[in-house]
C-alpha cells in the first residue's frame, strides 16, 4: 500500500464560500439554513436596494431591518445591491421590510420570488455620458456645475481621465437627450453610453448597404408588437430601439430582424465599453494628425530662423523682396497663418466655449499666449513693410508652442487611454457567445443555437464546453466538470462543479461539459457588478483631489495676472533705466523685451497636469489592483492606505503560486518509489483533474531531473518525447467523480484516489 501526499499553494475547497461572500456572494439561498428556515415557516424576501455606496450603507440597512420585530436575519449585499432578509409572517409583512429600508434612507423594491429577468425602472436612474471638449479640472468643475444646476438631477460626478460623466437623475423630470442637450450648450461634446434603464437598446446592423436596406429595416421594426419606437442611423449602421421587456424580448427582436430580412440584416447589441474604447482610439488618431500638421508646418518655420541665414544661396534669396516684404518673412506669415489658424482653431473654439460660460481653462492661455506672439509678430512686419524700420518678429514663437502643446495633448490621450485597461480586461473575461440549448413545444431538447451572451435570458439553458467560458451566472442542471473561478474568488484550485452547485459568469470551464441555467444576466452577474465596482472606484475623488480641483478653478486668472504683473514690471524696469540696454538690444526696445517674459509666464503654466495627476493616479491604483484580484473602493481608500503599517490575511493559503505541487511520496511497502510513480504517473496522464499535472509533473520531475537541456523550447521538446516513451499503456480508464480514478496497466488494476 502506499500513500502519496499532496498540498494545493492554495486555499481548500472549504474557502470557497468564504472568498465569494467577501464579494457579496450570488449563492446566498444555498445552505442547510434555507431549509431549516422554510422548515420553521420562515418567509425569504430579496429586496432590490438603492442608494448604497459603502459598507457603511450595508451596516445601516442590516441594523434597520434586524430592528424590526419579527426579522429574524438580514444580510446585504453591497455589490447585488440586494437584502436577503428572513422573518415570521405572522409579525411582519412585505410592506414592513420595505418601509424599515426606506426609513434607513433608502430605495427599497421586493423582487419576486421567480426570477428576475430585468432590473425595472426606478424612481431615480443613473446614466454615464461621454463627455468629450474636457482639457482640464477647471472644465470638469463647469460641467459638474451645469449637470447639477439641472433641474431632475440628484447627483452628477465627471470624471477628466476617462472622459466620462455619471448622472443621477428623475426621469419624470428631466430626460437623457436634455442632460445631453446642456453639456452640450456649455461647448461640449456629449453622447450616453449607457443607462440603468433597460428598455432602451443600440443595436449595430450590418448589411446596411442601400436606402433600400434602410426601408426592410423599418417594415420589420414596424411589425414588431412592443416596440414602442425606433431610429435608424443609416451612416454608422447602428439602430436605437425603445421596447417593453414586458412584450417581447430583446433576442426575440434580433431574431426577426435577421429571419424577416431572409438573413441579409444581423443585428447585435453594442458594447459600451468597446464603444468606449473606440472613441478614445478616434481621438488619439485626430491628435495625431493635428501635431504631424502642426510640426510639418513648423519645421519649415525653424529652418528659416535659425539655419537658412547661415547658408549664403538661400539667405540672399529669402532676404529678397516681394513688394514691400521679405520673401523669409512672408513664407513664416503664411505658414504660421496656417498653423495659428487652421491647426490651433480647436484652442480658439475651446477658449471661446469656456470663456462664454464664465470659466478659464488651458486652451485660454494657449490663445492668450500664441496670439499675443503672433499679433505683434503681424504688426512688426507691417510696421516695417511700411516704415522702414524692421523690429525683430517671432512667428516661431507660436508655431511652436501650439506644437508642444498639441504632443502634450497627445500624450495626455494616450496615457488616458491605458489607465482604463484594466476594465478592458474585465469586460474580456465576459465571452462574446453563448450556446443555446433549444426546446421543442413538449419541452425536450430539440438543437443547440450559438447567440450573443448579451441576450441570454434568465432561465436560458445554456451549454458549456470544456476551455470555454460560463456565458451567465446560473445553476448546474446537468454534467460535471472543474471550473477555474480564480478570476473572482481568488481561489486557484479549479472546483468541482456537479448538478445544482452554482456557476459565475466569465469563469473557464475546464473540462467536462456543462448544462446551466441562467439566473443573472447583464447587470445582474458578479462580474458586472465587479466592473461596476471598479468604475466607481475609479469615479471617486480623492480628498486631495477636490483641493486640486479648487486649485486649477482658480489657477488661469492667477497665472494671467501674474503674467500681466510679469510685464509691467520688466517694462516699468526698462524705462527707468534699471536694466543695462544691451539686455534688449536684440529685441530692439524694452516693450519686446517684456512682452516675451509676459508669454513665457502664460505657456509654461499649465493646470492639465495639476488637474490629470491625481485621477489618473486612482485610475491606475485601482485598475492594477482590479488585475491582481483586489478591488479598492475609491481613491479615499487610497489615500488613507499610505497610514496602513501592517496586513494580516485572514487564513493560511491565501498567498499562493496559484497551481498546485506535490510536496512529499512516501510508500508504505517494499514497492520501488520510482516504479510506483511510473504507475500513478501512467494513470493520471489520461485524466483531466488538476491535481493530475501536479502528480505527472512530480513523477517526470523525480525520474528526469539533470537529463534536460537548457533551453526552455528545447526542455518542452524534450519532455513530450519522453512522455511518449515512459508512461506505460494504459486501458479500460474511466473517471471517477469525486472518487478518483481506476485503470488497467500491465494486468493490474490501479486505483487513485
Amino acid at each position: 500500500m502506499a500513500h502519496l501526499q499532496l498540498t494545493a499553494l492554495a486555499g481548500g475547497a472549504g474557502d470557497e464560500m468564504e472568498e465569494v461572500a467577501l464579494l457579496g456572494s450570488y449563492d446566498v439561498e444555498a445552505g442547510p439554513v434555507a431549509a431549516s428556515d422554510e422548515e420553521a415557516g420562515m418567509r425569504r424576501v430579496q429586496v432590490r436596494v438603492a442608494g448604497m455606496t459603502c459598507s457603511a450603507c450595508t451596516g445601516a440597512v442590516e441594523a434597520a431591518l434586524s430592528a424590526r420585530r419579527g426579522v429574524r436575519r438580514a444580510a446585504v449585499s453591497l455589490l447585488q445591491n440586494r437584502a436577503h432578509v428572513v422573518f415570521d409572517p405572522a409579525l411582519a409583512k412585505d410592506e414592513d421590510i420595505v418601509e424599515a429600508i426606506e426609513d434607513a434612507g433608502f430605495e427599497a423594491e421586493i423582487l419576486p420570488d421567480s426570477t428576475v429577468s430585468q432590473p425595472k425602472s426606478q424612481k431615480t436612474l443613473s446614466g454615464q455620458f461621454r463627455i468629450g471638449g474636457m482639457t482640464c479640472a477647471a472644465c470638469v468643475n463647469s460641467v459638474e456645475g451645469i449637470l447639477k444646476k439641472l433641474p431632475g438631477v440628484k447627483r452628477a460626478v465627471v470624471a477628466l481621465a476617462t472622459s466620462l460623466g455619471e448622472v443621477e437623475y428623475d426621469p419624470s423630470a428631466i430626460s437623457k437627450d436634455e442632460i445631453v442637450q446642456a453639456i452640450e450648450d456649455a461647448g461640449f461634446d456629449a453622447a450616453l453610453l449607457q443607462s440603468s434603464e433597460q428598455d432602451k437598446v443600440l443595436l449595430s446592423v450590418t448589411g446596411l448597404h442601400t436606402e433600400g436596406d434602410v426601408d426592410v429595416l423599418h417594415d420589420i421594426l414596424k411589425k414588431i408588437e412592443g416596440l414602442r419606437q425606433f431610429g435608424v442611423n443609416f451612416g454608422n449602421s447602428e439602430i436605437e430601439i425603445v421596447f417593453d421587456p414586458e412584450v417581447v424580448g430583446l433576442r426575440q427582436i434580433v431574431d426577426t430582424i435577421e429571419m424577416e430580412s431572409n438573413d441579409r440584416l444581423k443585428a447585435h447589441v453594442q458594447n459600451p465599453y468597446l464603444q468606449a474604447a473606440s472613441n478614445d482610439a478616434q481621438e488619439a488618431s485626430k491628435t495625431l494628425h493635428l501635431l504631424l500638421s502642426s510640426l510639418l508646418l513648423s519645421i519649415p518655420v525653424f529652418f528659416i530662423r535659425m539655419v537658412c541665414p547661415h547658408i549664403p544661396l538661400i539667405s540672399s534669396f529669402l532676404v529678397m523682396h516681394f513688394g514691400p516684404f521679405c520673401i523669409g518673412d512672408l513664407l513664416k506669415w503664411i505658414l504660421v497663418s496656417m498653423i495659428q489658424f487652421v491647426v490651433g482653431k480647436r484652442f480658439y473654439i475651446a477658449a471661446y466655449r469656456a470663456l462664454r460660460h464664465g470659466s478659464t481653462n488651458m486652451d485660454v492661455l494657449v490663445v492668450i499666449g500664441t496670439t499675443a506672439s503672433y499679433v505683434y509678430s503681424v504688426c512688426a512686419l507691417l510696421y516695417g513693410a511700411f516704415t522702414g524700420f524692421h523690429p525683430p518678429i517671432y512667428f516661431e514663437t507660436s508655431a511652436m508652442i501650439i506644437t508642444f502643446v498639441l504632443f502634450g495633448k497627445y500624450l495626455e490621450v494616450l496615457a488616458k487611454g491605458k489607465t482604463s485597461d484594466a476594465i478592458k480586461k474585465l469586460v474580456e473575461l465576459a465571452p462574446a457567445t453563448a450556446l443555446l440549448l433549444l426546446k421543442d413545444k413538449e419541452g425536450k431538447y430539440s438543437g443547440e443555437k450559438e447567440i450573443d451572451a448579451s441576450l441570454v435570458q434568465p432561465g436560458d439553458t445554456l451549454k458549456v464546453l470544456p476551455g470555454s467560458k460560463v456565458p451567465a451566472d446560473g445553476v448546474v442542471i446537468w454534467g460535471t466538470s472543474h471550473v477555474n473561478e480564480s478570476m473572482v474568488t481568488g481561489e486557484s484550485v479549479p472546483i468541482s462543479k456537479e448538478v445544482s452547485s452554482p456557476v459565475i459568469g466569465g469563469t473557464m470551464n475546464l473540462h467536462g461539459v456543462l448544462h446551466i441555467q441562467a439566473t443573472k444576466v447583464g447587470s445582474g452577474t458578479v462580474l458586472s457588478q465587479i466592473i461596476s465596482l471598479v468604475e466607481t472606484a475609479q469615479m471617486s475623488k480623492a480628498p486631495i483631489q477636490k483641493f486640486a480641483d479648487y486649485v486649477a478653478s482658480i489657477f488661469v486668472p492667477i497665472v494671467i495676472t501674474l503674467s500681466l504683473l510679469t510685464f509691467l514690471a520688466w517694462f516699468l524696469c526698462g524705462w527707468l533705466g534699471a536694466y543695462p540696454n544691451s539686455w534688449s538690444a536684440e529685441s530692439s526696445n524694452c516693450f519686446v523685451f517684456s512682452l516675451m517674459f509676459s508669454i513665457s509666464v502664460v505657456v509654461i503654466a499649465c493646470p492639465c497636469a495639476l488637474g490629470l495627476a491625481t485621477p489618473t493616479a486612482v485610475m491606475v491604483a485601482t485598475g492594477v489592483g482590479a488585475n491582481h484580484g483586489v478591488l479598492v473602493k475609491g481613491g479615499d481608500a487610497l489615500e488613507r492606505a499610505q497610514n496602513v503599517k501592517y496586513v494580516i490575511f485572514d487564513k493560511t493559503g491565501t498567498l499562493t503560486q496559484g497551481k498546485a505541487t506535490v510536496t512529499t511520496a512516501k510508500i508504505f511497502s517494499g514497492m520501488d518509489l520510482g516504479d510506483f510513480l511510473t504507475l500513478v504517473a501512467s494513470a493520471e496522464a489520461s485524466s483531466e483533474h488538476p491535481l493530475a499535472k501536479a502528480i505527472l509533473d512530480y513523477a517526470f520531475h523525480f525520474h528526469f531531473f539533470g537529463k534536460l537541456p537548457s533551453a526552455k523550447d528545447s526542455i518542452k521538446k524534450r519532455k513530450e518525447e519522453i512522455l511518449s516513451q515512459w508512461l506505460l499503456e494504459v486501458t479500460d480508464f474511466s473517471a471517477l467523480p469525486g472518487k478518483g480514478i481506476q485503470c488497467w496497466i500491465n494486468g493490474k488494476k490501479i486505483l487513485v484516489s
